[in-house]
């Protein structure tokens, strides 16, 4: 009988455990969305400065990506004149 008491206290402690935890996890969403609401604004007013830092971002990897292109051009014009060559005289062979 004393280890069906002990079964069922155990099982109360635990309810009101986990009934605790979860006031808490709300008490504390409460508490921070006030907090989440005020600071909006502030988001608000990062973001043109963050489409900026994008734009000059993307800006920056097509010329990179440009410069490349234009460095590889000569290269395979290069390769192309040294290979037609070969390769026409490998075909006549």
């Amino acid at each position: 009988m004393f280890a069906l008491m002990v079964l069922l206290g155990l099982a109360m402690f635990a309810v009101v455990a986990f009934t605790v935890v979860a006031l808490l996890a709300v008490v504390a969403k409460l508490i921070v969305l006030p907090l989440k609401l005020a600071m909006m604004p502030l988001k608000l007013l990062a973001v043109p400065f963050i489409a900026i830092a994008l734009l000059i971002k993307f800006v920056f990897l097509i010329t990179m990506g440009s410069v490349v292109v234009a460095l590889l051009i000569p290269l395979v014009i290069l390769a192309l004149l040294v290979c037609a060559p070969i390769a026409i005289i490998s075909s006549l062979t």
